[in-house]
């Protein structure tokens, strides 16, 4: 995306994950399998162990998450994944639109 022009850089991005959805569609149908979609606000800002989403525990650069409130230290990607899964547990538990909601308090 970096050679692309600017304003056409998200219509080349939105157009590899709507086919990545397509293709994962069919193979999960082929499976007989469901393709659950969750929202990604939050995934890798959001601790597994205490919940606390705090945008500065994550460290862009070396792809590293770290709690401030437990301690909690992981991969950034892994993190997200790890979240991913839990809102897609929280869907076959029967929540409708499951999503993280960042509390507001004052730190």
């Amino acid at each position: 995306t970096e050679k692309a022009a600017k304003k056409r850089r998200y219509e080349m991005v939105s157009w590899t994950f709507y086919q990545f959805e397509q293709f994962l569609a069919y193979k999960a149908n082929l499976n007989s399998s469901t393709v659950v979609k969750v929202s990604p606000r939050f995934t890798s800002q959001r601790c597994p162990k205490c919940g606390r989403i705090r945008k500065e525990n994550r460290n862009h650069e070396l792809h590293l998450y770290i709690c401030d409130k437990c301690g909690y230290k992981s991969n950034d990607d892994r993190l997200a994944a790890m979240n991913i899964q839990f809102l897609g547990d929280q869907y076959y538990q029967g929540v409708k639109r499951p999503k993280f909601t960042k509390l507001r308090s004052a730190e």
